[in-house]
């Protein structure tokens, strides 16, 4: 058995060996901290496309860029999303005017012609589902190359549901006039929110989306 001052000893040896070990998992865990809204932003180059894709949600911003992309030549159409009425609306039997007919008037303002816009008839919950519709919409022969406009912080998640749920080559690209600011997500209590619901639903679609939308 180890003599008294040998155990001393050791243990004196060790504390600097577990500081050592607490500071660079804290460093670590604050690097993590500090950049992960950087990690959730990511865009593909443009190139030509059959058509530009607006994700349901942060509107004006999605509509806005995806004319501006329009505007450039990247692609012949852009198609939007068909969300129906909340539940409780419905109940109320209120008229509900969808975000898709919202979106379709930010668009001919923004110079996008009217047989340019199409709306995809099936109705949507998820992201999930759109890129299901997405996917449905595209030639069977020959899906080619699609053009997806989200929020900054929703475009990791929107490419990684893409292997799972889509057909072709996906470009996706982050709304310029998105708020959301990756260097400083923690500032404000909307970023903060964005990036939790982020992670999230990244973790949900690594299982293979075990848990499904409420």
């Amino acid at each position: 058995m180890p003599s008294v001052p040998t155990l001393v000893r050791t243990r004196r040896r060790a504390l600097p060996i577990a500081l050592a070990f607490i500071a660079l998992f804290a460093f670590l865990g604050i690097l993590l901290f500090r950049n992960i809204g950087r990690w959730l932003v990511v865009e593909d180059p443009l190139s030509q496309a059959q058509a530009i894709m607006v994700l349901s949600g942060g509107m004006p911003v999605r509509a806005l860029a995806a004319a501006d992309i329009y505007r450039a030549g990247w692609a012949p159409q852009v198609w939007l999303m068909h969300s129906d009425a909340p539940q409780a609306l419905v109940a109320l039997k209120i008229p509900f005017k969808g975000e898709d007919s919202y979106d379709t008037e930010i668009l001919r303002r923004e110079g996008v012609p009217e047989q340019a816009i199409r709306v995809l008839p099936a109705s949507i919950v998820n992201t999930a589902d759109e890129l299901t519709e997405i996917a449905a919409s595209l030639p069977a022969d020959n899906p080619g190359v699609v053009i997806v406009v989200t929020s900054k912080a929703h475009t990791r998640r929107v490419r990684e549901l893409w292997k799972r749920f889509g057909r072709g080559r996906l470009i996706v690209r982050a709304a310029p006039a998105d708020p959301f600011e990756p260097a400083h997500w923690w500032r404000t209590s909307g970023d903060a929110l964005e990036v939790v619901r982020e992670i999230l639903g990244l973790l949900n679609a690594w299982a293979g989306l075990p848990l499904p939308h409420s």
